[in-house]
């Protein structure tokens, strides 16, 4: 793929700690989750980032699971009342941030650029680097003033089941889970194991310093060097993660499509074929 024109999809703690300073402040979405957990509201009462309000990615980032999947995409028009309420405004940046080392936090940066957003980025290191740091807290549930965002649907690239196969044969096909999960040997959640056959394995762990936070430009287009160049396209489990290895690659100057549907979507069709085993060359970079 070419490299990207937008703006550095990242932000440190402390360069937001002086942008809230400002007026008006970019807007702040708290979109803290846990697979398989419990919404994340009740954490961000207890304490978030002061003017941030809270946005839940099953309820307002993903259209209830069906044929697409475990995490559709929204409805535009859900989408936009969710991110209104939240005080998305047209022509203001937008900060995203979350607990999950930035993987719920670029599902909604992903998403507000598919939704035609132009200034988003997440904040690197999320909630446990702004704690941290020592930057100020607050608590309660928060009132923002509604927003105006005008949701303009398929404004990033995406693929559907139909397109994958094609994409993994002339470019690159990135599967962003862990490697037992692509490999087959094991599946938690989906009724199937394994992955897309010629996807390669990009975890979304090797986008990640020891930190937490993300690695360097440098090491993340060394970790990318094969989509350099290529059509490329990244799937997950349901969606979600995909966007983490999306983020990673936007860090080093590279963009990509999603598969939104991805593994979950996958294997509702029994005549999809399904490969087990790990990436034969090793990882993205080799491939």
């Amino acid at each position: 793929m070419q490299p990207t024109a937008a703006p550095h999809p990242l932000i440190a703690v402390d360069e937001l700690a002086r942008l809230l300073e400002d007026e008006p402040a970019p807007t702040l979405l708290d979109v803290r989750y846990r697979m398989g957990g419990p919404p994340g509201g009740a954490e961000f009462e207890r304490g978030h980032v002061p003017g941030a309000a809270y946005v839940d990615l099953d309820g307002a980032l993903a259209a209830p699971p069906g044929d697409g999947g475990r995490h559709p995409l929204p409805d535009p028009a859900d989408l936009q009342a969710a991110l209104r309420a939240a005080g998305v405004r047209e022509g203001r940046p937008v900060v995203v941030y979350d607990d999950w080392q930035g993987r719920a936090a670029a599902r909604c940066w992903w998403l507000l650029r598919w939704a035609g957003h132009g200034s988003v980025r997440v904040l690197d290191g999320g909630w446990g680097a702004w704690v941290g740091a020592g930057h100020p807290v607050a608590t309660g549930a928060g009132a923002p003033e509604p927003g105006d965002l005008v949701v303009r649907p398929g404004s990033v690239p995406t693929v559907g089941p139909e397109e994958v196969l094609d994409v993994a044969a002339r470019g690159l096909l990135l599967d962003a889970r862990e490697a037992p999960r692509y490999a087959g040997e094991t599946e938690p959640v989906d009724p199937v194991a394994g992955h897309v056959p010629g996807a390669v394995n990009a975890p979304t762990s090797a986008n990640l310093a020891d930190d937490g936070r993300f690695r360097s430009p440098t090491e993340l287009a060394e970790v990318y060097a094969a989509a350099r160049g290529r059509e490329t396209a990244v799937y997950c489990g349901s969606g979600v993660t995909a966007a983490h290895d999306l983020l990673a690659m936007a860090v080093a100057g590279l963009d990509g499509a999603l598969y939104p549907g991805s593994w979950s979507e996958w294997v509702r069709d029994p005549a999809r074929p399904v490969a087990t085993g790990p990436t034969p060359s090793g990882g993205v970079a080799e491939h």
